[in-house]
């Protein structure tokens, strides 16, 4: 387990703190939506922390071709109809590029800026030219909204818990995933990011912002810089 990072709950628990079967279980949102609306029809997506195949499922299901990434060989078991490559996102160099890199699930937010660096340069490294990096990012309240609790329609409750400063502009963030018949608890480190901030961490990799694509700005496409 990666130091400041922890998992409870049934099941493989990776280094980051996620529970496999928690994952497993998880439904799919506006996600698919909102990627397919912001790139090319058959484009070839590189899924960077692809988990379960969440997103990745739904996106092979366009249409899109994928290559899953993720650190944890117990989450790539469960990906089925990509390509799978089990590796840590920043150390990853394929020799070749794709229509869209895609970084979901907030990793931008690394509370390791070195690890955010080298997750960007991975980014910037393996898009294709004239093509596109994917990110998620916080919502602007995601560190202060706290308590906060969603209810699921599929039959869970998130309940996003605290998330303390521990220094250098990192929060130690806790949440709890609570289903009829199970519970599972991450703790993780992250890094809120203004949006000075993110587009500064972009242009340090060589990466500028195209479109904020959603009104919140969380769903970001950049591509790279001029």
């Amino acid at each position: 387990m990666r130091e400041g990072y922890e998992g409870t709950g049934p099941g493989a628990i990776t280094p980051d703190g996620c529970a496999v079967e928690l994952y497993s279980r998880l439904p799919v949102r506006d996600e698919p939506e909102i990627i397919a609306a912001a790139v090319p029809a058959g484009a070839h997506i590189l899924e960077l922390g692809s988990g379960v195949g969440r997103v990745t499922h739904p996106l092979l299901e366009r249409g899109f071709t994928v290559t899953a990434v993720d650190e944890s060989a117990e989450m790539l078991e469960r990906v089925q109809g990509a390509r799978t490559i089990c590796s840590p996102i920043e150390e990853l160099d394929l020799g070749e590029t794709f229509d869209v890199v895609m970084l979901a699930s907030f990793l931008v937010h690394a509370g390791d800026v070195e690890v955010r660096r080298g997750m960007l340069r991975t980014c910037a490294r393996h898009v294709a030219e004239g093509g596109s990096v994917l990110i998620q990012r916080e919502g602007e309240d995601y560190h202060t909204d706290l308590p906060r609790e969603r209810v699921d329609p599929s039959g869970y409750t998130l309940r996003m818990l605290s998330a303390e400063p521990v220094g250098d502009g990192v929060n130690s963030v806790r949440a709890e995933y609570v289903f009829p018949d199970a519970v599972w608890t991450q703790t993780f480190l992250a890094r809120p990011l203004t949006k000075e901030q993110f587009e500064e961490a972009l242009a340090e990799a060589g990466l500028e912002v195209d479109e904020y694509l959603t009104p919140d700005r969380v769903w970001v496409r950049a591509v790279r810089a001029v």
